[in-house]
């Protein structure tokens, strides 16, 4: 009787056990509500948190144009003038970029000294410099190949020639309201950096505060270089240089425009060293003065 009376207890003890794991436990309906509770708080974080990293991106972009600012403000005070926007070597097979001689500004020395511009780009001696991706050139928001290659375009036969492999940067000079064509001569632009006629700060009539002179391009638009193209290249000139059309992230615009990947708008650096976003839906008029040297004529 008392071994009948102890299985008796120890049963109901075992299922009082089990019961409560039961309890403890999650049903179908409470996994199902935590589980659609987790997903809206992923819905709503998700955004926030990519948001976050896009502003610290944009703020990244904006530091490194700020410091190309300075590169030409200290280049100009030594030299009295800014870099040409395309500096030919004298066979005229290529032209070096107006951030080259920049580089030991932006301490880009050991890359610099990889630079030989009395050459042309192709020359053997340029090879490795052809290979160099500087990060502070390259717009974190953007997304990018370190390196590109430059085409030929064979007219006669409709045919794509790869000619050479070229440094990825974000940022060119402003050419200004004209398109920097690969026609040679390059023709005259109205803006900051020019064919090979270097500018001064004096010359921008409309003050430094009002003049933008460096603005982004993604590489989706077109890959753009730092170090300088061949002249056979398609669209040579505005793989260093950039034109104020229409407006900035214009979608049906010449591929020599203003693009970025920033919500709203392009960062400018404007003469006078600051950084500013120009939205996507400024006037045309007045967003071509604001690229032109000397507006209205």
């Amino acid at each position: 009787m008392l071994v009948c009376c102890h299985k008796q207890i120890s049963g109901n003890r075992e299922f009082a056990t089990r019961n409560r794991a039961l309890q403890a436990g999650f049903t179908i309906l409470e996994l199902i509500t935590v589980v659609a509770i987790l997903t809206v708080l992923m819905a709503l974080l998700l955004p926030a948190i990519a948001a976050t990293r896009e502003s610290a991106r944009r703020i990244q972009c904006t530091n490194q144009l700020r410091q190309i600012g300075i590169a030409l403000h200290e280049y100009h005070e030594l030299n009295r003038t800014l870099p040409s926007g395309l500096q030919w070597e004298e066979t005229g097979q290529s032209a070096y970029g107006w951030t080259v001689p920049l580089l030991s500004f932006l301490e880009q020395s050991a890359i610099e000294n990889e630079v030989h511009t009395e050459l042309p780009l192709q020359n053997a001696l340029n090879q490795t410099a052809c290979s160099e991706s500087i990060s502070s050139l390259l717009c974190p928001s953007d997304i990018t190949q370190e390196t590109f290659l430059l085409f030929h375009e064979v007219e006669a036969t409709q045919t794509m020639l790869p000619l050479i492999d070229l440094p990825t940067a974000s940022y060119v000079g402003v050419f200004g309201t004209l398109e920097a064509d690969d026609d040679y001569p390059v023709p005259k632009g109205d803006g900051t950096f020019l064919d090979s006629d270097p500018v001064r700060f004096s010359e921008l009539r409309r003050g430094l505060s009002n003049t933008i002179i460096v603005g982004e391009r993604k590489m989706e638009t077109v890959p753009s270089t730092w170090l300088g193209v061949q002249a056979l290249g398609e669209d040579a000139p505005c793989r260093l240089v950039g034109s104020a059309m229409t407006s900035p992230n214009c979608s049906e615009c010449d591929e020599c425009e203003f693009t970025s990947r920033h919500a709203g708008g392009v960062n400018f650096l404007w003469g006078d060293g600051h950084v500013k976003l120009i939205g996507n839906g400024i006037h045309t008029n007045l967003y071509r003065e604001l690229s032109q040297r000397n507006p209205g004529h």
